[in-house]
């Protein structure tokens, strides 16, 4: 996905992005190295809050970020990067019986957004939250067109990233440097329709019940997991939508699952850019998150991968609840593994 001329620097940029998370001095240098990137650029980059970023990364990309909102106990709150509410007390009031509910993005909110991009007049890209989780994908391309009904002149393309949570946070960080490295906005797009389907993750969930809430299973189905100790692995189709890998009795085979599913899929050196970051983000699951951390660092050339750690946003986790842990990387293209019948439907609706 990136070129071999670059991997010195893209190891430097990961290995701050990662121990950014850790230290005021690395977090410092991803911010410097994050503004040098975008200096380049001649694209804007706009992504959104539910990349669930890591903030050192967040402030190292230099792009805007739309901010989703949420709400609880009636009260609204932005999707700030745990500015305003710390994910330990936003994921306490979960596990205490508060329930957060969300809503899509408006047309008016992006056009907002939008106006702002064309009146600077830099081409722009949006990096959307995937239609297979939310309609806010459809509310972003309502605002592109009737801004360039206002700006004829103004290139804008919205880009559904088919890849949620820090998977997206994968991508965008990759396509600040491809636009660092001079590619156009409509090359930039172009990119990321073809890369977000290399972009892989797999995560397990510590009970169904924020799933049952949210009318995603059926309560039922929920209370017999619990009982019977069943932990969910999942990941996302090529639509962005939520698949099961399968059910695990047990979190640590849920767990074991998500690794055996990186080894199947990661392409490593194999693939050519094996020091491209990958991401681990958790829910207020910070034990399992560095478990899987040890054992991705346990194979074969994977010693000194960056490794980018975040919490999982208040959008993601009000239909996730606590307890969720991910791994997400970039490696084989996930179409190859539809099946006939998926790769039929993709070839009756033109994908």
């Amino acid at each position: 996905m990136s070129s071999s001329q670059d991997s010195e620097k893209n190891m430097s940029t990961g290995a701050a992005l990662e121990a950014g998370a850790n230290n005021a001095q690395a977090s410092q240098e991803a911010a410097r190295l994050g503004r040098a990137y975008h200096r380049k650029a001649n694209v804007r980059i706009i992504v959104d809050s539910c990349a669930d970023f890591a903030p050192e990364v967040a402030e190292a990309l230099g792009v805007e970020i739309v901010h989703f909102t949420y709400v609880m106990s009636g009260q609204e709150y932005a999707d700030d990067l745990w500015q305003t509410m710390s994910a330990k007390e936003f994921y306490d009031r979960m596990r205490a019986g508060e329930v957060a509910t969300t809503s899509a993005v408006t047309p008016g909110r992006y056009l907002e957004v939008f106006e702002r991009a064309a009146e600077e007049g830099t081409p722009t890209v949006y990096l959307a939250f995937t239609r297979g989780l939310s309609s806010s994908v459809d509310a972003a391309r309502q605002a592109a067109d009737m801004v360039r009904e206002s700006h004829p002149d103004f290139e804008i393309h919205v880009i559904d990233n088919v890849c949620p949570s820090a998977a997206a946070e994968l991508l965008a960080i990759e396509a600040v440097r491809q636009a660092a490295g001079g590619l156009t906005a409509a090359e930039l797009a172009a990119w990321a329709e073809e890369a977000r389907y290399y972009v892989h993750g797999y995560f397990t969930l510590d009970s169904f019940d924020a799933l049952a809430r949210g009318g995603r299973i059926p309560p039922a189905a929920a209370t017999v997991g619990g009982k019977l100790d069943i932990k969910p692995e999942l990941s996302y189709d090529t639509n962005g939508a939520l698949t099961l890998r399968g059910m695990c009795r047990g979190r640590k085979k849920a767990l074991r699952a998500i690794i055996a599913d990186f080894k199947a899929n990661y392409l490593g050196a194999e693939g050519g850019d094996e020091k491209l970051p990958m991401a681990i983000v958790s829910a207020d699951a910070e034990k399992d998150a560095r478990w899987l951390a040890d054992q991705v660092r346990r194979e074969p050339g994977c010693e000194d991968v960056p490794v980018i750690y975040s919490s999982v946003g208040p959008v993601i986790g009000a239909h996730v609840g606590p307890g969720m842990v991910a791994l997400l990387f970039w490696g084989k293209d996930r179409r190859e593994s539809l099946s006939f019948t998926d790769r039929l439907a993709r070839k009756v609706r033109g994908q």
